[in-house]
């Protein structure tokens, strides 16, 4: 009887220590997963913080250039229809991050803004009063530090989806993240025309 005991305390006691191990794994994991997305929510809000700074600055650079190209319709037209186009999404709920769909046009929107940008810049070329005037240089300088910001956001948000996708991909974590419904985050893809930052040589 003694050596039944035993065996049932050696038992028990190994049965305690592997529900203590799976418990400590389940529930460490979990917290790292969840402390990984929290890292990528808080680099999307500096996206779009950056993003808004940018709309921001637009309405002044566009009064400012036609101040002297009132005759540049077109790239007018073309920058306030991205700018409203933009403007709609200029800041959504981090829960875009798990529809591929979405972010996909959500990055074409703001990619289309970045262009329009690019060709209103371009158009000052063709004025030298507007090349000198000081609120233009200082909106002009703001706009290419914004970009600028915009690009290295991007790629700090990039790399907090990478870590977190990494994780939550690995086995066994896999099944944890599946049962709590992690999914894997979208992110940003590089555009040739987008990711640089508009410049006006002078």
């Amino acid at each position: 009887m003694e050596t039944r005991g035993k065996k049932i305390l050696i038992t028990l006691g190994v049965i305690v220590c592997i529900v203590f191990i799976l418990f400590k794994f389940f529930g460490g994991t979990y917290n790292n997963i969840v402390a990984l997305e929290e890292d990528v929510n808080a680099q999307w809000a500096q996206v779009q913080n950056q993003y808004q700074r940018r709309m921001d600055l637009i309405p002044n650079l566009v009064s400012t250039v036609k101040g002297y190209a009132s005759h540049e319709s077109e790239v007018f037209s073309q920058v306030a229809d991205a700018r409203s186009k933009a403007g709609g999404v200029v800041n959504v709920d981090s829960s875009i991050l798990d529809d591929p769909e979405a972010f996909k046009k959500y990055q074409q929107v703001q990619d289309s803004l970045s262009s329009s940008l690019q060709r209103l810049l371009m158009v000052t070329e063709n004025y030298p009063q507007l090349k000198a005037d000081q609120n233009f240089l200082a909106l002009q300088d703001q706009l290419e530090g914004t970009e600028n910001r915009i690009s290295t956001e991007r790629n700090r948000f990039n790399e907090a989806v990478g870590i977190y996708n990494k994780f939550i991909r690995q086995f066994p974590k896999n099944i944890i993240a599946n049962m709590n419904g992690f999914r894997a985050k979208s992110y940003f893809e590089a555009s040739s025309e987008a990711q640089s930052a508009p410049k006006v040589e002078f």
